[in-house]
């Protein structure tokens, strides 16, 4: 889903130009030669009627000689030449200045949205981000391209050669512009109805673009439900949605560019009624007259360009406001410049309350709780909060102050990169990349040895089954490891986790699809590398959960237990019963 924040304010367009203010000055030097260019070619164009104008009025005069036509010629070819090179020289400058301007504010997007908090995303979808980076930002390319070409080529001719036709005749200068007020009128009546249907179809780009990431990722959900024919209807009416509204623009712009013609053609049917009369009465010669024609013929450009203009400079000013929002948007953690110690090990919660952004409800409920080094295993009913404080202590989401402790120092007080940097994670989902095996587990530590990460696979009991692989660690996997089983792929985020070394380790849920004697490898091979870390490991797997040094209870987002595995198998009734169950489970798995 788009971002609806997008439409509940409306940045003014002298902060939304300030997004482009620096790269504009970095990239000045190029811009100023490019400009140069484009004005040069304007020049030389401009001198072309003056050409005509002596040529043809030597000719009606009956003095032109041929050695004078002919210089006038090779003057229009030595012209033509040099304005092509400076039109490929304002080219290479100011549309290559458009892609470094694409380029830049890609990075600025993409470092922005690395860097921000939990809640971004909940707003955020993954398909509005994509759109904000694609069709947005290709609009905002165009705009700073050849709609500033185009916007300033028009302005620089216009004027020109308004001026020209001014010198050769006033009344009939006037007479050719009479009909451009009309123009302005119904461009101005026309920019304002395209922004308001551009932005829609931007945002219906984007549910477009989510739901067709969506479906990609999920494929293999939607074929074990047959919804194949489902979700391409549901496709197919996004997409009708899609196209309406786009034809709608379309309407407009293409209202925009006849408009602009038809204004600049009435004005020629003007010029050539009086103008010719000028000519027959001997006001102006036939030299002024063709001058005339050209330069009203070369204002017909600026004149259509408007419309062009108008069309390119709404799109990329709706689009640029969409990405200057995004831009604007803030991390809820509070900036810190202050590292934390890298040798923490600690979490210190002290009457932690937690509800998810934009949410009043909490999930988290006067949490006090002190994390010291050891396996600190976390349960409780599905729902109950483990996941969210596993979230929390990772630093994803923001807390109150003084109500979650790095060590003994405010977590508000310390940078959240360094506190993340403390944190190997492990989540329910393991998210992996379509890359080889080896760049996966060694994702969160590009440099480790080939060795390290053997051992940490190995410790993950995934070792000999990478071997069996067609081009072992150097296999590449799918997107989302979806040519590997769920085991496989917890096993591979496990490892690496383990690569990462690092002295926090929180693992949740994350040997939920592993059978339960490759659980018990696990659980033997890891407990030797957990040593003086501090590991939070949450499952309702009471093989896990027997083998941690203290076990902590959630319930209902409080805690219902805080103990050893032994001293709450007596006295909580949740464990009690989960114990239970799964004993019955493997009794009658051993009856088989």
């Amino acid at each position: 889903m788009a971002h609806k924040a997008a439409h509940s304010s409306r940045p003014g367009t002298r902060n939304v130009f300030k997004l482009l203010g620096p790269i504009f000055y970095r990239h000045r030097l190029r811009l100023f030669i490019g400009l140069l260019a484009l004005l040069g070619v304007d020049f030389l164009q401009l001198c072309i009627p003056r050409i005509l104008k002596r040529g043809v009025d030597t000719l009606s005069e009956n003095t032109a000689l041929q050695s004078d036509l002919l210089f006038l010629a090779v003057l229009i070819c030595v012209i033509g030449v040099l304005a092509t090179i400076l039109r490929f020289c304002w080219r290479y400058l100011i549309i290559g200045f458009s892609r470094h301007l694409e380029r830049d504010i890609r990075k600025k997007i993409f470092t922005h949205v690395m860097a921000m908090d939990g809640s971004f995303f909940s707003r955020y979808s993954t398909g509005s981000i994509m759109a904000h980076t694609s069709n947005d930002l290709a609009a905002v390319q165009m705009a700073c391209g050849m709609g500033l070409v185009a916007a300033i080529d028009a302005l620089v001719m216009s004027v020109a050669a308004i001026g020209f036709m001014l010198a050769i005749n006033v009344n009939l200068t006037l007479l050719a512009l009479a009909p451009m007020p009309f123009l302005a009128i119904a461009t101005r009546m026309l920019s304002g109805r395209l922004h308001k249907r551009f932005d829609l179809v931007q945002e219906q780009f984007s549910s477009m673009t989510e739901f067709v990431r969506s479906s990609v990722s999920s494929v293999r959900l939607l074929k074990a439900y047959t919804l194949e024919k489902s979700q391409s209807e549901r496709f197919e009416k996004i997409g009708s949605d899609y196209v309406h509204s786009s034809i709608r623009v379309a309407i407009i712009q293409g209202l925009l560019f006849p408009v602009a013609t038809l204004v600049g053609s009435c004005g020629m049917l003007l010029v050539l009624y009086f103008g010719g009369k000028l000519v027959m009465e001997s006001t102006i010669s036939m030299g002024d007259f063709v001058a005339f024609v050209t330069y009203l013929y070369m204002l017909i450009w600026p004149i259509m360009a408007v419309g062009w203009v108008a069309n390119l400079s709404q799109r990329g000013l709706t689009s640029l406001r969409r990405i200057f929002l995004l831009l604007a948007s803030r991390s809820k953690l509070p900036p810190a410049s202050v590292d934390c110690d890298a040798d923490v090990r600690e979490f210190r919660c002290n009457h932690l309350n937690f509800a998810y952004p934009d949410t009043e409800k909490h999930i988290l409920k006067d949490i006090t709780l002190h994390i010291t080094p050891g396996i600190l295993g976390i349960t409780g009913p599905t729902g109950c909060g483990k996941t969210s404080l596993c979230q929390v202590l990772a630093r994803m989401f923001p807390v109150a102050d003084k109500t979650l402790f790095a060590g003994n120092t405010d977590v508000n007080q310390l940078s959240p990169e360094s506190v993340q940097g403390l944190v190997s994670y492990v989540g329910q989902e393991a998210l992996l990349f379509s890359s080889s095996i080896s760049d996966n587990i060694s994702f969160g530590a590009p440099h480790a040895k080939k060795q390290e990460i053997i051992a940490a696979a190995k410790a993950a009991a995934i070792h000999e089954e990478i071997l069996h692989l067609h081009d072992g660690y150097d296999s590449t996997i799918g997107e989302r490891g979806v040519n590997l089983s769920g085991g496989q792929r917890q096993r591979i985020a496990l490892a690496r986790a383990l690569v990462c070394d690092r002295p926090i380790m929180i693992i949740d849920d994350a040997l939920a699809s592993v059978d339960t004697a490759t659980e018990e490898q696990i659980l033997r091979n890891i407990r030797p590398l957990l040593g003086g870390k501090t590991v939070l490991w949450v499952s309702q797997r009471i093989k896990q959960l027997s083998a941690t040094d203290r076990l902590l209870i959630l319930e209902d987002g409080a805690i219902s237990g805080l103990g050893s595995y032994e001293e709450l198998c007596s006295t909580n009734v949740f464990l009690r019963d989960i114990r239970h169950r799964q004993s019955l489970i493997e009794a009658a798995e051993r009856n088989e």
